[in-house]
């Protein structure tokens, strides 16, 4: 076995190792190792055993120190721990200087007006969720309006029953935001109303949806673009919605607002464009209003005469099912009301008032255009892209006006991919915290945005574009199943909600009759789609959305057993009793200090602590115990939610300091606020290591029997992390197995 040598950070000026001062020495320490160094002064040596890690395994380490001279600090690299003091800043490496280039420096979130500055008013929440439900203008009521078939007189009704859908939905979903203000749409109302299970389905059903909300809007992106550029080029389409994919994760790394901002003129482009568009498109058709009115009439009696209401019904429901894309969107300002500022409630209504009714006129308005000017699909083109050509083919640079419009229309196509991203991520957020999602995904980056939930939506995104190849025939086809999936169940609870309240809540009536249209609408929608793509692709949806489920109950599963560990811990450790007079002396500096990570109090906190008493009787007078009051998604909500959190670190840390004390240690603790739990500890570790000069830190690590990479995914592994960077700079940790298995 190879020894494991760790130094001290510095030479104090008598020559000796240490992080001393006032000429005190830091031990060299030789951990295991075959050839342990022979003493000279048998009294300078001590030794022992403690359970431990020797390269990443769990083992039983004999240890011994004794004070020697340091190296030759001369010889060493400039920048090495050993030359370097802890004052001193580590030089940044390329890829975080690169990191900080792409995505911006860190967020103060010390900062009170942090929240202020990076929330969205109702235009910019409207900009960056409600282009999910624009954008789907451009492929959903061309879908309806294609399955008509010869049917096309039908499309005002569809126009009509589009506009009363959205408005339905809309109305829905604002009372959610009202009974729900602390976002988590689908997934929190599931879960509050109907119970766990029907809460991981609606969560795990919006996964999938905002995964295929990213994919199906940049593919249509492209194909909108491209259904102006030469044939030859159409083979780097592909490549072009990837390179949009790539673009759209490094904006959403860097912040929501600076992505929103990025790409607000996008969508003003595109509602300026449209509005001229479907304006001249519906007015300057006025005088034929009375030849479309009559051939409707006409239609409609001679279809009347041969299929009958129940086939005129059947293709109705047909193409309104099968045009479902274009509600797709309506549920992410209630999903994303974190992001929005104060008063959340109030904007959160305004913002999908401005949804619904741009939704409303665009998408029933297109309707009117598709039948006033007789368009119908060209090979190679969008329907919106025929139509636009045809309204301004009059126009002075009526072309270049008409490829400005459906250029916006792409482009809004990529600012919708931009939900999936706000969105997503925070669905995952809102299942980690509950344990259905590895609790990683409740993390926050130094950007103060959820960087694991962005990538995975990202990776995912990019998976099914490439398994598509990019083609928005066949990833429409996934598409539209799972959102309806989640409108049913919240229109459901919603319904259960307000009839459970009925007592206390006199409109409750008119409530329920809301929720009751929109829940029938919604399984009907959700029926006949299910029914018409299933054997066509919708099959492959309902199969990710079970995977996902699946996974999601084996991961609840193992964090209920591992819960279950630790309060056995929690039972026995909080039972055990002290010894010894209590010390209320505040620690010396000068003498030897032990330095304990904690998360909290708890059973695994109390059993590192126990097993440091014990693996080294008598060593240490003093005792620090450091915490980190980690701000995830769960308590990034407001100012005074971050001050709770840290008292309640506090709190837990002063009840370590009075356990030391009972058993004669003289202890004090130190915290520190932060997003990431390593690079905080770490440098308040190393504050601590400046202070006590004489220290050893210690954290615990759980064990489990038969390790897997599934437990490296759930667990974080972040004793070892901290271990890695305080070596690194010359401070010796010490890592405790904690079993939390049988």
């Amino acid at each position: 076995m190879l020894p494991l040598l760790i130094y001290p950070e510095r030479r104090n000026k008598k020559g000796a190792c240490g992080l001393a001062r006032k000429g005190r020495h830091s031990p060299k320490v030789n951990v295991g190792g075959s050839n342990p160094p022979k003493p000279v002064d048998p009294a300078s040596w001590q030794g022992g055993e403690v359970k431990g890690y020797y390269a990443g395994i769990p083992t039983l380490i004999p240890w011994t120190y004794r004070r020697e001279p340091c190296p030759d600090l001369r010889r060493l690299p400039r920048d090495s721990p050993l030359t370097r003091a802890n004052h001193d800043p580590e030089p940044e490496s390329i890829p975080s200087r690169i990191r900080h280039i792409l995505i911006g420096a860190r967020r103060n979130i010390a900062d009170p007006r942090i929240f202020h500055k990076i929330a969205l008013i109702p235009v910019l929440a409207w900009i960056g969720l409600g282009a999910d439900g624009l954008s789907s203008s451009s492929y959903g009521p061309a879908e309806a309006f294609g399955a008509l078939g010869k049917h096309v007189y039908l499309a005002v009704f569809l126009a009509l029953a589009t506009a009363v859908t959205v408005f339905v939905i809309s109305y829905a979903y604002t009372r959610i935001i009202e009974h729900f203000p602390t976002g988590g749409g689908g997934y929190i109302v599931a879960t509050s109303t109907i119970g766990e299970k029907a809460g991981v389905v609606s969560g795990s059903a919006l996964l999938v949806d905002y995964m295929l909300t990213i994919t199906v809007s940049i593919a249509a992106c492209a194909e909108a673009i491209f259904s102006f550029i030469p044939p030859e080029l159409q083979r780097f389409k592909l490549v072009f919605a990837v390179f949009l994919v790539l673009l759209l994760i490094v904006l959403n790394l860097r912040g929501v607002k600076e992505s929103v901002l990025v790409l607000a003129p996008i969508f003003l482009a595109f509602i300026a464009t449209h509005a001229l568009l479907l304006g001249y498109g519906i007015f300057a058709h006025t005088s034929g209003f009375g030849a479309v009115s009559s051939g409707i009439r006409t239609n409609l009696a001679l279809d009347l005469s041969t299929v009958g209401i129940i086939g005129v019904l059947a293709v109705f429901f047909r193409a309104y099912s099968l045009g479902a894309g274009t509600y797709t969107g309506i549920e992410a300002v209630a999903n994303g009301l974190q992001i929005m500022r104060e008063p959340k409630v109030q904007t959160g209504k305004r913002t999908m008032a401005y949804m619904a009714i741009s939704l409303a006129l665009v998408a029933g308005g297109l309707f009117l255009c598709y039948l006033l000017w007789g368009v119908f699909p060209v090979p190679g083109r969008t329907l919106n892209a025929v139509l636009a050509g045809a309204v301004f083919s009059g126009w002075p640079f009526g072309g270049l006006l008409a490829l400005l419009t459906i250029l916006s229309e792409g482009a809004l196509l990529m600012v919708a991919a931009q939900t999936g991203f706000i969105d997503g991520p925070r669905v995952m957020a809102n299942m980690a915290i509950d344990s259905w999602f590895p609790r990683r995904f409740a993390s926050l980056s130094e950007r103060l945005t959820m960087q694991d939930g962005i990538l995975l939506m990202g990776s995912a995104a990019l998976v099914l574009l490439v398994y598509a190849r990019g083609s928005v025939a066949v990833l429409v086809v996934m598409y539209a199943i799972n959102v309806f999936i989640t409108f049913s169940l919240s229109e459901f609870g919603m319904s259960r909600f307000f009839f459970t309240r009925r007592h206390e809540d006199p409109l409750w009536s008119r409530h329920i009759a809301i929720h009751l249209t929109g829940l029938i609408l919604c399984l009907t929608i959700l029926t006949i789609t299910v029914f018409e793509k299933f054997a066509e692709g919708g099959w492959l949806t309902l199969l990710l959305t079970s995977g996902v489920i699946a996974i999601c109950f084996a991961i609840r599963r193992h964090y209920r057993e591992v819960s279950e560990g630790i309060r056995k811990l929690d039972y026995h450790l909080n039972n055990v009793p002290s010894a010894g007079t209590v010390n209320m002396e505040p620690p010396d500096p000068r003498r030897k200090t032990a330095v304990q990570l904690v998360t909290g109090f708890n059973g695994f906190g109390l059993h590192t602590f126990y097993s440091i008493i014990r693996s080294f009787p008598n060593l240490y007078e003093n005792f620090i115990f450091v915490s980190v009051a980690v701000v995830d998604s769960g308590s990034f909500k407001g100012a005074g939610e971050v001050k709770s959190l840290e008292e309640s670190v506090k709190a837990d840390l002063r009840k370590y300091v009075d356990l030391a004390r009972t058993f004669g240690f003289a202890a004090d603790f130190r915290t520190a606020t932060g997003t990431d739990v390593v690079e905080t500890a770490v440098t308040l570790c190393k504050s601590i290591a400046e202070e006590f000069s004489d220290s050893t830190f210690f954290t615990g690590q759980i064990v489990f029997r038969d390790e897997s990479p599934f437990h490296k995914l759930l667990h974080n592994e972040t004793a070892f992390a901290i271990q890695r960077n305080l070596q690194f700079s010359g401070i010796t940790t010490v890592i405790l197995p904690v079993q939390a298995e049988e």
